[in-house]
């Protein structure tokens, strides 16, 4: 192994500044807004003091962080070793981490806006034992090339048959070889995605809570008044105004999707997943094969009439896609057909067109009884409170009921000697598929009242994230809950 020490790229510091200074966005913006943006550099105004105090601790937090960026930068250095990817780091407190090139499941790879401007790349080192969705190890900003090194090294300490390229010439970029892709995100299903995520009521609560905090500011009074008055002019221009806002914020969030999922594919080598996305920051996920625990086929009411759904993998492993859990979106949005393909394709051995047991119908009453002790009283209160208007309430019960049958169709599954698929709703249809090794827990749950019915309910769980991932499939038949579990059991 090469004894040669490398650094980072200048450029690392910078980046490291940044990010610290990202933290205090909020907290200021917090300080300026609750004190109503009453700041003045006016020796004889009261604010002068305050606004002085506030730009004396944001300057030095700044000052701070750009020391801090430079002293990580000037000490950060790497090497690789018997067998190990070593770092070390820290200017009074030396710290040092070496990672066997064995225990490496991925290294993924994201360019941010200053990767991308100097060609360079920040390397996450991910491990089995990686905690709390971190990475083992970071490399802020490291050229292309020297991550390509990284990664022969890996392939050479695993397989002891590839050759490292000499080190003087690790500037030049290493060539890549073309991996066919199995999926591919088109313009047309970046907006179908926006259109069918629920991202219009993420951004439309995003709005409504940014305005919450100039409330002090917002003359509503004025606004209240001018509202009442345009009211007046027609019931057309109120409804014109609603459709206009819902356009800009499906607008907005067609472009939140397409800077998150902007050229998502999904690629295959060496059995491993690799997954390529992102605009303003690529990001490049690899996930080994023999990490995914389970998978779950996902389809919202909307998706699901027009023949989409979701495909989540669930990963054992530092590899979640939002830093804390193990969720990877494999195929954001696909049709179901080819999602059934698709999936074949990748994992043979596995049944991807079950023939499922469904709940019996003596159980439809459990799907939705328990709700009614919490809509009881709601229904009481709004009646008392809102008469006659409370009345309408009442249209809950049969919303609820349909609702219950509704879950109750598709609660369902599917058992053979080495997987268990569950199907089960609240909103959304999952589709739960699992192997039987890869299971870490098999509960069942039985009331009073679902004993004498002879139903009984059962949850899965795999690895995934720091608690797991679970299935349940609420009132299914007795026998068939003890019939699972007496699958696991051997």
């Amino acid at each position: 192994m090469s004894k040669e020490i490398y650094r980072l790229h200048p450029v690392s510091a910078i980046i490291t500044s940044v990010k610290a200074l990202k933290s205090m966005i909020l907290p200021i913006a917090i300080i300026i807004i609750t004190n109503g943006f009453n700041f003045s550099f006016n020796i004889r105004s009261e604010y002068f003091f305050g606004t002085i105090m506030l730009v004396g601790v944001w300057g030095s937090v700044a000052v701070l962080a750009l020391v801090g960026g430079v002293v990580k930068w000037r000490t950060f250095v790497y090497w690789f070793e018997d067998g190990e990817l070593r770092i070390r780091y820290g200017l009074f407190v030396k710290k040092k981490r070496y990672i066997p090139f064995e225990r490496i499941q991925s290294l993924n790879y994201n360019e941010g806006i200053f990767h991308r401007i100097f060609g360079l790349v920040k390397v996450q080192v991910e491990t089995a034992g990686s905690k709390n969705g971190k990475p083992e190890a970071e490399l802020t900003a490291i050229h292309k090339a020297a991550a390509d090194v990284i990664e022969l090294e890996m392939q050479r300490a695993k397989v002891q048959r590839i050759d490292l390229p000499d080190p003087e010439n690790t500037v030049a970029p290493v060539e890549e070889t073309k991996i066919p892709v199995i999926y591919r995100m088109s313009v047309r299903d970046l907006i179908v995605l926006a259109t069918t995520s629920g991202g219009i009521g993420v951004v439309l609560s995003g709005l409504v809570a940014i305005l919450s905090q100039f409330s002090d500011v917002i003359p509503y009074e004025t606004l209240f008044h001018e509202l009442e008055d345009f009211v007046k002019i027609g019931v057309f221009l109120v409804a014109l105004t609603v459709m206009l806002v819902l356009m800009v914020a499906w607008l907005m969030s067609v472009v939140i999707t397409l800077i998150n999922y902007y050229e998502y594919t999904v690629r295959i080598e060496n059995e491993k997943l690799i997954i390529t996305k992102g605009l303003l920051e690529k990001k490049r996920i690899t996930l080994p094969l023999n990490r995914i625990q389970g998978i779950r086929i996902v389809e919202n009411p909307l998706r699901q009439l027009t023949g989409f759904a979701t495909v989540v993998v669930e990963s054992a492993g530092g590899n979640g896609e939002n830093g804390k859990d193990k969720k990877i979106a494999l195929f954001p949005l696909i049709k179901k057909r080819d999602c059934v393909q698709s999936l074949a394709g990748l994992f043979p051995e596995l049944n991807w067109e079950p023939d499922l047991i469904r709940s019996p119908k003596r159980a439809r009453s459990f799907f939705y009884r328990v709700d009614f002790i919490w809509l009881v009283p709601v229904i009481g209160a709004c009646n008392y409170f809102f008469y006659p208007y409370g009345l309408l309430s009442l249209l809950l019960v049969p919303l609820l009921i349909l609702f219950g049958i509704w879950q109750h169709k598709t609660a369902g599954y599917m058992l053979d000697d080495k997987q268990l698929i569950l199907q089960y709703r609240i909103f959304s249809r999952v589709t739960f598929f699992m192997e039987k090794r890869r299971i870490q827990s098999l509960q069942s749950r039985q009331t009073y009242f679902q004993k004498r019915k002879h139903v009984m309910s059962v949850k899965a769980t795999v690895m995934s994230g720091m608690t797991g991932t679970t299935g349940n499939v609420p009132s299914l038949e007795q026998k068939d809950v003890e019939e699972i579990f007496a699958w696991y059991e051997h």
